[in-house]
């Protein structure tokens, strides 16, 4: 068994938390990584880019001039992509970009993505963050004790009072909050470490399987 050191809001170690040797020794599977994000990238987008055709513009029903002998162009509308306030050609139209991966592979995209951040030592667990009022001056205290410089993903349990969790660190740049059964691979890679509380860590090895114990 591998172990991780286990602090409190002090940044004080006071323990330790076992990692199964088999899940560090595991492959990243960087593809289904990803598949995953732009899975999730896509399905960000809305899709609503909308243009009209020539035969959508209003106007333009009438010949503009006779076809011949006025020394111009032949022209049927005003309203041909060739004009001003014409049609628009090959433009975009609403659409669905949207894709999935099955389940199994977004659980082990998350699984992977976990990993990789645990062998790059980007992984920090600390005991509880007892938020019982949403304060950011208290967030930022608690970061600079566990010596957090850079981006950073807090994951959390139900057990843990997420939503002053959320509210404290949602004014900190480069920080942000999510509970660990909704995460997604994107937010874990996103972020340069992750801040995980060990009531989000043990429902990790719960809900992804006990490789990670």
């Amino acid at each position: 068994m591998a172990n991780l050191s286990l602090f409190n809001i002090k940044g004080e170690e006071i323990g330790q938390v076992e990692v199964a040797e088999t899940l560090l020794e595991k492959e990243v599977n960087k593809q289904l990584l990803f598949d995953a994000v732009q899975s999730y990238l896509a399905n960000q987008r809305r899709g609503t880019a909308s243009t009209k055709t020539r035969g959508e513009v209003s106007g333009g029903g009438r010949k503009p001039w006779r076809q011949k002998g006025t020394g111009r162009a032949r022209a049927g509308t005003i309203r041909s992509p060739l004009w001003k306030g014409g049609g628009i050609v090959f433009g975009p139209h609403p659409r669905d970009y949207s894709f999935t991966i099955g389940k199994k592979a977004k659980k082990s995209a998350i699984r992977g993505a976990f990993l990789l951040k645990l062998k790059e030592g980007k992984i920090k667990i600390v005991d509880a963050l007892p938020m019982n009022v949403p304060k950011t001056k208290e967030m930022l205290e608690y970061l600079k004790n566990i010596k957090t410089e850079k981006t950073a993903l807090i994951l959390t349990s139900d057990i843990d009072n997420y939503k002053n969790i959320y509210l404290a660190a949602r004014n900190i740049p480069g920080v942000s909050a999510q509970r660990i059964d909704y995460v997604t691979v994107y937010e874990l890679l996103r972020y340069d470490e992750l801040i995980v509380t060990k009531a989000a860590f043990d429902r990790f090895k719960e809900v992804f399987g006990n490789e990670a114990s």
